[in-house]
């Protein structure tokens, strides 16, 4: 399409129409190719927040489309205002330059933006911007209607987006709450003075910004690892918390069967964050004076032992507990809290080291509405007595419900059939 195309309504119609035809995915893509004459351009990008799996796609010129990220788009919308083009230089892609922003937010939709990245001295005149803006508001309507439409397939890829933002997040907020603890630590330690505990706190800084930067990538380039090997890196991430308190941490060195065993590196990354997860769970009490960590082989996984010497009032269906669980239950595992007043407390974690086969999210249709009801309690973290209570049925009446949502899920504990119904109930917003 030339320039001189856009005074033409049947040509723009026939470039509306060659968008609208294709998947969603291809949006950016197609949008690129029709805007190519009209508006010269070096990158375009997408953000739609009604598109909970790919809410971002960008095109365009190498060094430029691959470096736009979602944050430099998100600053973009909350500067252009809805149904009005902006034209102004705006940090993209890692530098200055200038973009054509517009944005469009649909009915009861969430919104969404198309950031073009124009060509070197080009500046769009006033009637190309709000002829992108007008075709972006058709394209935008389109997009949230497929949303809306929630079919099956791009809803299965929702479910793993949304299970990995959870692990994600859970273990992102870990860390910064790990740092934060080590950095307290050494600021109220008695053992520093001043300068000594400035220069602690800024060698803990450093090192939680290279975990954060670091993390990630290490994880993702082991497919293995020995339990020594990934033990000793759960001792490097724990070593902070307590570096600088009363609390001793009890590291039990692992047996020799564990030592060499290969443990798969998304339980053993698991494993890790669980334990980081659950000492900073007990460490949130009064009174702790020790906590002892060990891992053990069992016959079919890892078990993963954290004791306290508390208070003992911790709650199972306390919010860390929720995390905990989560990520558990979305390999295979199970989580148990035992709290005695005046005892302390004990979090069991067991993981399976081999994969298995997912639950599926449609299995929830077999269940009765009682029985939903009961899953919709179990999945708060509530025990059979308070469903019972909840429900106004006997405490037996709630174990024979579990028993069989357990049977028709295909699932061997609770909170595998939380998070499969969290999972489902999250991909359908």
């Amino acid at each position: 399409m030339e320039a001189g195309d856009w005074s033409d309504p049947a040509q723009v119609l026939s470039a509306a129409k060659s968008v609208l035809e294709v998947p969603p995915e291809g949006t950016a893509e197609q949008l690129s190719a029709v805007l190519s004459g009209p508006l010269p351009h070096r990158a375009l990008a997408v953000l739609t927040g009604d598109c909970s799996r790919s809410p971002m796609r960008r095109v365009g010129e190498a060094g430029v489309a691959d470096r736009i990220s979602s944050a430099e788009l998100a600053r973009l919308a909350g500067a252009v205002d809805i149904g009005v083009p902006r034209f102004a230089v705006a940090l993209i892609g890692g530098e200055e330059r200038r973009v054509l922003s517009v944005a469009s937010a649909p009915h009861q939709r969430s919104g969404a933006l198309v950031a073009v990245v124009t060509a070197d001295g080009y500046e769009p005149a006033p009637g190309i911007r709000q002829l992108v803006q007008q075709l972006w508001d058709i394209i935008s309507l389109q997009l949230s209607g497929y949303a809306a439409q929630a079919h099956p397939v791009p809803l299965a890829g929702n479910r793993i987006a949304a299970q990995e933002r959870a692990r994600v997040i859970a273990e992102l907020t870990d860390a910064h709450t790990a740092a934060l603890s080590a950095l307290l630590g050494a600021l109220r330690s008695r053992t520093l003075d001043d300068a000594a505990a400035r220069r602690t706190a800024a060698d803990i800084a450093v090192s939680a910004l290279i975990e954060l930067r670091a993390a990630g990538d290490l994880d993702r380039s082991l497919t293995e690892e020995t339990g020594q090997e990934a033990f000793a890196r759960l001792e490097e991430r724990l070593a902070p918390l307590t570096r600088y308190s009363d609390v001793t941490l009890e590291l039990v060195p692992p047996d020799p069967g564990l030592r060499t065993r290969l443990l798969p590196s998304d339980i053993a990354h698991a494993a890790r964050a669980v334990a980081r997860g659950g000492v900073l769970l007990m460490l949130e009490q009064d009174g702790i004076g020790r906590i002892r960590v060990e891992w053990k082989l069992t016959g079919v996984g890892l078990r993963i032992s954290l004791r306290d010497d508390g208070p003992g009032g911790l709650a199972a269906d306390a919010l860390t507990m929720h995390r905990l669980a989560d990520r558990v239950a979305s390999l295979g595992g199970e989580v148990s809290l035992d709290a005695v007043p005046g005892w302390g407390t004990h979090i069991t974690v067991e993981l399976p080291l081999t994969a298995r086969e997912a639950p599926s999210a449609d299995a929830l249709h077999a269940l009765n509405p009682r029985e939903l009801q009961v899953l919709e309690q179990i999945t708060e973290g509530l025990r059979n007595r308070k469903i019972a209570e909840a429900l106004q049925i006997s405490e037996h009446t709630v174990k024979y419900h579990v028993r069989n949502i357990l049977e028709k899920l295909k699932v061997d504990s609770r909170g595998e059939a939380a998070a499969l119904a969290r999972g489902a109930r999250r991909s359908l917003v």
